[in-house]
């Protein structure tokens, strides 16, 4: 084999080695609070290689933060997102809209499992009714779904109130005309607060939000209030739900011989 033939296959057995594998993943996320609890907006996410930072305590928020935090709008992040480079995919949970207490919404994405930029996980959704509260994961490495082996590992975590953020950009007044969920008709519409990213401090007691018999469950600074659990699972291939369909009928078809063997030898 001379030197050429040699080079051609070395690229293409490389090749192989880096190919695109693209499966599919369900994200999903279901609101734990409590009847009459925090609502949330459909969740933005986004698979990436670990260097695309939503937020940083301690820092004013990036517009795309502000319009989901405010508004629970995710264009602006999700363009901010593709800009970057830095991700394989993204989406929105939108199926339902608003998610009230005890609701759950999914979907399927495709991502190239070999691609670096689909081994990290972020999200972020609206607390809502509020005037700029959000959940979302400040450190950009917090959810590894695909190890450094290549395998994938998936997320399975719970938000918990006491990791409501506050975008700082928006001062919580709760009036109704300014608040999402509660009156305002319009986004951007409450007063700029000109703050920093921080942990929520939570409602007003008595306030126009906890106030409100709809969402007197709503204060999620209470000891073990869950706000969200957020799963990412691997969808089963079609030969694969098939092997686990032949593998359940013959184990069936066992367990009915056997019935049929119990009964004869009774009789």
């Amino acid at each position: 084999m001379n030197s050429m033939k040699r080079g051609i296959l070395a690229i293409a057995l490389a090749s192989v080695g880096v190919a695109a594998h693209a499966v599919d993943f369900r994200v999903s996320i279901t609101n734990m609070a409590p009847n009459n609890g925090t609502y949330l907006t459909p969740m933005w996410f986004g698979f990436h290689d670990g260097s695309f930072d939503t937020f940083s305590v301690g820092s004013a928020a990036s517009m795309g933060l502000e319009r989901i935090a405010e508004d629970g709008n995710p264009s602006v992040i999700g363009a901010d997102f593709m800009a970057s480079g830095a991700g394989s995919g993204s989406g929105v949970l939108s199926g339902i809209g608003p998610i009230a207490p005890g609701q759950s919404t999914s979907m399927v994405i495709t991502i190239d499992e070999n691609d670096p930029r689909s081994n990290y996980f972020s999200f972020l959704s609206m607390v809502i009714p509020s005037n700029d509260a959000f959940i979302g994961n400040e450190n950009p490495l917090a959810h590894r779904v695909i190890n450094e082996n290549g395998q994938f590992v998936g997320a399975d975590f719970i938000v918990l109130g006491s990791q409501v953020m506050d975008a700082g950009t928006e001062v919580n007044d709760e009036i109704p005309m300014n608040t999402a969920f509660l009156g305002q008709m319009m986004p951007d519409t409450g007063t700029p607060e000109g703050g920093v990213v921080g942990f929520h401090q939570g409602f007003m007691p008595g306030g126009n939000i906890l106030g409100n018999p709809m969402f007197s469950g709503a204060d999620f600074t209470a000891q073990d209030y869950q706000v969200a659990r957020i799963t990412v699972e691997a969808v089963p291939e079609p030969a694969t739900m098939a092997i686990i369909g032949l593998a359940g009928a013959a184990l069936a078809a066992r367990r009915r011989k056997k019935s049929i063997v119990e009964t004869n030898s009774t009789c």
